[in-house]
């Protein structure tokens, strides 16, 4: 007799009841809540950071071919110069590789060059989330003048 109820007790021990398993999961819902948009918004200031290192490079780059060849590659010429040696005038005299590669920015669109620049001599930038020039948030442009 003292075996069957042990034997009983042990196959209700064994397993979860259908309650506990709606409690487990509503409380993985509360917490994914609170935590996912928290760590969506973290990629978009991820984004932008990276995009003001790679301006930053670029613009660095910049001067040194600028110290170089005494002028900026010109809007024609692009940030391709960093790379390869111009072919059209004006040809920089000491041209020399500044960059293995231009890079995109973070959302995979080729980084902009003015030359003559609007707020500075040149002018690199990325339009941001959304690609248009403006915006704000996400969508801001970054440039080489912030």
């Amino acid at each position: 007799m003292t075996v069957a109820p042990l034997a009983t007790r042990w196959r209700r021990a064994a397993g979860f009841t259908l309650i506990e398993l709606m409690v487990v999961l509503v409380i993985i819902g509360v917490l994914a809540a609170l935590i996912v948009p928290n760590v969506l918004d973290r990629t978009d200031d991820a984004r932008a950071t990276a995009a003001r290192t790679d301006v930053n490079n670029l613009m660095q780059a910049l001067k040194l071919y600028k110290l170089d060849n005494h002028a900026f590659p010109t809007a024609e010429q692009g940030l391709q110069a960093l790379v390869t040696k111009p072919t059209t005038p004006p040809v920089p005299p000491n041209w020399r590789p500044y960059l293995d590669k231009l890079p995109n920015d973070p959302w995979g669109r080729p980084y902009q060059y003015l030359n003559p620049g609007i707020k500075g001599e040149v002018d690199v930038m990325s339009f941001g989330a959304d690609g248009v020039s403006g915006g704000e948030g996400k969508n801001a442009d970054i440039g080489s003048w912030q």
